[in-house]
């Protein structure tokens, strides 16, 4: 069954080659998969219709109608049938952002490559705002790195539609926040990345996701999230009343003057609440990069090896079935949904 209507074909699981597992998410385990065409190997994320059947359509919906970005996927193909549902986005083989950080020296980027992947990230996200989509996850696990060594954002799931400058509002407290729960006003995300008018229940908008990207920022200078607790409830209380270490001390430079203002609690003073993305493309630390050339210009801090290892051949089905997915979307140790009401 065909569940794509815009002109990506459908791809019959049984008929492509799995050969390696690249990842379990909140939502399905992704494969590395070749067709019968011998085309290039893609990754297919495969959900189990008894776990996450609406924030699979919702993931694949608006794929579809992303217009074309050089640091967001595409659509390569989509269906499903009485059991699953799945759908095929390029494959990048340099893995994602945290791993790509655990391998540098202190577990710790240089400025200058910092400054290469918050500008991709930042263009990703202003291209999905402008589109009226909020990423609502962004993570170093959502990262992933291209063979050409650029960026590209994954997982949607999570992204919501919303007009501009509106909020998506919800009721302080009012609803458990689950991976199942697909009311408009709930919010699932990492606890760490979450931010505090997400926390107070006061609605949020767009600049979510430049909060997000202050705690990304922080994390990839420092090796450590700048609000990092001993459980949630901690964590929820730093990022509420704390201010993060190591930043608004002494005179700034450019990289920490930048992520104290996305760090602004009040999401009206925060970078990019008001004119968005050029906000904070104007800041002093971006000064300088010529923003339409990125692309073709600037040569990445990292470049991934061409070769694909694979494990052999693997039957999606009989992998389900091995281990016993439970009737409720997968989770892994980077995906820490949040509840709410926990607080």
């Amino acid at each position: 069954m065909d569940s794509n209507k815009s002109g990506a074909p459908a791809h019959d699981i049984h008929s492509l080659r799995a050969v390696k597992v690249l990842g379990k998410g909140a939502t399905g385990t992704v494969f590395l998969v070749h067709d019968n065409s011998g085309d290039s190997p893609f990754a297919l994320k495969v959900v189990e219709k008894s776990s996450a059947d609406r924030r699979a359509r919702h993931e694949i919906s608006l794929l579809r109608r992303l217009s074309p970005h050089p640091f967001l996927p595409h659509l390569i193909c989509s269906s499903e049938d009485d059991q699953f549902i799945w759908w095929g986005i390029p494959f990048c083989p340099g893995g994602d952002l945290n791993a790509l950080r655990h391998r540098q020296n202190d577990h710790v980027f240089s400025p200058a490559a910092i400054r290469f992947y918050l500008a991709e990230i930042l263009l990703a996200l202003h291209h999905l705002h402008h589109q009226g989509i909020a990423y609502r996850d962004l993570k170093p696990e959502n990262i992933l790195i291209q063979l050409s060594g650029h960026v590209t954002l994954t997982d949607f799931d999570l992204s919501r539609d919303l007009p501009p400058r509106s909020t998506c509002h919800m009721k302080p407290k009012s609803a458990r926040v689950s991976p199942a729960d697909e009311r408009s006003n709930s919010f699932v995300g990492t606890e760490e990345y979450v931010a505090p008018e997400v926390i107070r229940g006061d609605g949020h908008d767009f600049s979510v996701d430049w909060w997000a990207m202050g705690v990304l920022a922080y994390e990839m200078m420092y090796g450590t999230t700048p609000f990092k607790g001993r459980n949630r409830r901690e964590t929820f209380r730093k990022i509420l009343i704390s201010r993060p270490e190591r930043v608004g001390v002494g005179k700034a430079d450019a990289l920490t003057d930048l992520i104290g203002k996305l760090l602004e609690k009040d999401p009206a003073r925060r970078l990019g609440y008001w004119r968005g993305a050029a906000e904070i493309m104007e800041h002093r630390f971006f000064r300088g990069l010529r923003w339409e050339l990125l692309t073709e210009v600037v040569r990445p801090p990292f470049l991934p090896s061409e070769e694909v290892v694979g494990e052999g051949e693997i039957d999606i089905t009989e992998h389900f079935r091995r281990v016993k997915v439970p009737p409720s979307p997968l989770r892994s140790s980077s995906d820490d949904d949040v509840s709410i009401t926990d607080f």
